[in-house]
């Protein structure tokens, strides 16, 4: 009989969880779910999802997955009985289900992820990520997340500006993994014969028939998106070009409030707020320009929807911004809070339809050569059995040393 040592230590597909903290239609959301039926239609992993709240337009993806469940750990706070009840039922989730990779995706799946794998006591890679620069965290909750970081074996930053910002706050540059977000091409993909008004009227933008559109896609949850900036900009443009119209998607708690500043400013007849918009690719085809005017990000989805969908973009010079965006070819990269640079950009792009159009031709190469889901899967395959067999190998060292103690003693 072979010893412990020489066993082999693997399933044929290793059990690999996301630990997503809800499936609302955030950029961080949507990457995690689409890694998720990535990994699965892969075939390589058997792949589990859990979350901290169980709600959001996106379960459904998750469910079509025909995934057995999806736990949940609702949360109250991170210093109460509760969070130690849930921590010690996830790490019973570990445990029970062999999880061989855990990866996190945001800050408070990061925090309880880490604090439940190494609870559990067992060989799990733990992977946790950081999706943002600055703006979203207050100093207590950066300590905590620094915490978690520190019993990661890897921490993915999806963009080199969110890499170095990692390093800046003292996360060290060999546990760091860049991985870039991907983009499915037939999320912003539509039937050519669509007619425009047809479009609009399915958007409930029938009001803005005939107008030129300036989009922009950002939720209306934190105030780092600077809808109001864009807003600004969007009164210079219209005194510029008559026949513009701007839109709004996101949905979030300060939608009445941006609604109440846009009529402040004149626009109540051109500002057309859709909340939440789950025909992106049609209100996309519909634009002229798309713009983003976050004073922070890490690597903007919307930016490479934008250029997916051939669209020439206006963004600020924020997070990953300019990993993504060629100057002058597939867009322009204005000042955050800049509104005088970020319309004039715009009216540019407005006035000269044929050179928009070229840039917009050229963004959507670029998203096929360099952020495409095949990109955002063959990274996150080589990570996973980078780390797979490191743990491997921990196992065997493990088995070596019982196995040394059992004939010592015989």
């Amino acid at each position: 009989m072979p010893s412990v040592a020489n066993q082999s230590f693997y399933k044929v597909k290793p059990n690999v969880l996301q630990l997503i903290d809800s499936f609302h239609q955030g950029g961080t959301e949507r990457q995690a779910v689409q890694l998720a039926r990535l990994l699965h239609e892969s075939g390589r992993y058997h792949v589990h999802v859990a979350c901290l709240k169980g709600e959001g337009v996106l379960r459904d993806e998750v469910l079509r997955l025909g995934l057995a469940d999806i736990p949940e750990f609702p949360l109250t706070s991170f210093y109460d009985a509760n969070m130690a009840r849930q921590s010690r039922r996830f790490a019973r989730l570990l445990r029970e289900r062999e999880i061989d990779v855990l990866h996190t995706h945001d800050f408070y799946t990061n925090v309880f992820g880490m604090a439940g794998a190494v609870l559990a006591r067992a060989p799990v890679a733990r992977i946790a990520s950081r999706r943002e620069t600055r703006g979203m965290r207050s100093r207590a909750q950066k300590f905590i997340e620094r915490r978690a970081y520190a019993h990661a074996h890897a921490v993915v930053a999806n963009a080199e500006a969110v890499r170095r910002e990692l390093i800046s706050e003292g996360v060290r540059d060999s546990k760091i993994v860049t991985l870039y977000n991907g983009l499915d091409l037939n999320r912003v993909t539509t039937p050519e014969n669509s007619e425009r008004e047809e479009t609009l009227a399915r958007l409930s933008l029938s009001g803005a028939a005939g107008k030129r559109l300036v989009t922009i896609v950002a939720n209306m949850r934190h105030p780092v998106k600077d809808h109001k900036t864009f807003l600004r900009a969007a009164r210079r443009v219209r005194a510029e070009i008559p026949d513009a119209a701007f839109v709004l998607a996101g949905e979030g708690e300060l939608l009445e409030s941006l609604r109440a500043y846009a009529a402040e400013l004149g626009l109540e007849s051109d500002a057309f707020f859709t909340g939440r918009c789950a025909q992106v690719a049609e209100l996309l085809k519909a634009s002229e320009v798309c713009a983003l005017s976050s004073t922070h990000e890490g690597f903007s989805n919307s930016i490479l929807e934008y250029m997916a969908a051939a669209r020439p973009v206006v963004v600020t010079d924020v997070g990953g911004a300019r990993e993504a965006v060629i100057e002058g070819e597939t867009g322009y990269i204005v000042r955050a809070g800049d509104d005088e640079s970020m319309a004039a950009r715009i009216i540019s792009l407005l006035r000269e339809p044929l050179r928009a159009r070229e840039m917009g031709a050229r963004g959507r190469q670029v998203v096929e050569e360099n952020f495409s889901c095949a990109a955002q899967l063959a990274r996150t395959e080589e990570l996973y059995e980078k780390l797979l067999a490191t743990v491997r190998d921990g196992k065997h060292a493990q088995a070596a040393q019982v196995t040394e103690r059992t004939q010592a003693i015989l």
